[in-house]
């Protein structure tokens, strides 16, 4: 059901306002690069500080200008179940493709408690869910054992997997049935991943090389693994320099270098720092630009 690269596309801001006249453009990039599905306000999209009105409209003019091209996967999660299980009804009502639900931050539930909360959401879904496990930002771990147990519910298709811990991975592709997808949630994993049964990648990198890193995924998955490793290594500095700082700060000054939208964050995030990782940041993308990995 997910297989390939979805982009965890940014949220450009335009004095205080989301910059949608950007927005459209970078969805329609995507469009042409072959991505199988985006993912609109998810933490790369700042969705911590979109206002609920905010959320439903992005997802709403998402689903319109993409009008079935592609996927569009609406990042619908919460610390609050009762908020998660509204933002969840209200995705689905506007027509997206999924919905991806991320473990309760700062809560720090049992793993029954996220058992229990991932189950209320799935309950009243009408597409499919897709779980995003990331321990470093929600402080707590969906253990294999409670994915195989989530993955039982008819509405629960697949998880991003954002632990680092391809271990984990493993263990949760042999725990759960075989029409059960699991996509990392690490640009720099995702060959890895794919080598243990993974579907694809839920992408930070691809808002700037959507269509590298569609034919590196696509590559692997036809075969041809030479190709795929070629493009994964030259595409490595920028996977790991995408992340000198939280996600999105650096991704949203790569796309405003190259004139995608303004650089523009809302508090708490602030702008890439200047210095020399910045400068080399700045200059590994420009330089794969020029060689043409787009």
């Amino acid at each position: 059901m997910f297989q390939g690269v979805y982009t965890a596309v940014i949220t450009p801001f335009r004095q205080g306002k989301i910059d949608y006249d950007s927005y459209f453009k970078i969805l329609e990039n995507q469009i042409r690069s072959g991505v199988a599905g985006v993912v609109p306000c998810g933490t790369t999209g700042e969705s911590p500080t979109l206002s609920y009105e905010e959320h439903k409209e992005l997802i709403q003019k998402t689903v319109k200008v993409v009008a079935g091209k592609i996927q569009v996967i609406a990042g619908t999660g919460s610390n609050s179940t009762k908020e998660a299980i509204e933002l969840t009804e209200s995705a689905c009502a506007d027509g997206v493709d999924g919905i991806l639900t991320v473990n309760p931050y700062y809560n720090k539930p049992t793993q029954e408690g996220m058992f229990r909360h991932f189950t209320e959401i799935a309950n009243v879904s009408s597409k499919p869910v897709m779980l995003y496990n990331i321990p470093g930002r929600t402080n707590v771990n969906l253990l294999p054992e409670t994915v195989a147990r989530l993955a039982a519910h008819p509405k629960i298709a697949a998880i991003k997997e954002a632990t680092g811990d391809l271990g984990q991975m493993a263990k949760v592709i042999a725990a759960t049935p075989p029409d059960f997808d699991l996509l990392s949630g690490d640009d720099n994993l995702t060959l890895p991943v794919l080598s243990v049964g993974g579907r694809g990648v839920v992408s930070v990198v691809s808002n700037l090389f959507p269509r590298a890193c569609v034919d590196m995924v696509s590559l692997y998955l036809r075969g041809d693994l030479e190709a795929s490793k070629k493009i994964y290594y030259k595409l490595l500095p920028v996977f790991i320099n995408a992340f000198i700082e939280t996600n999105p700060i650096p991704i949203k000054a790569a796309m405003s270098w190259f004139g995608y939208c303004e650089n523009e964050l809302r508090l708490p995030m602030t702008s890439l720092s200047e210095g020399s990782a910045a400068d080399a940041f700045k200059k590994t993308v420009f330089q794969l630009k020029e060689e043409g990995i787009v």
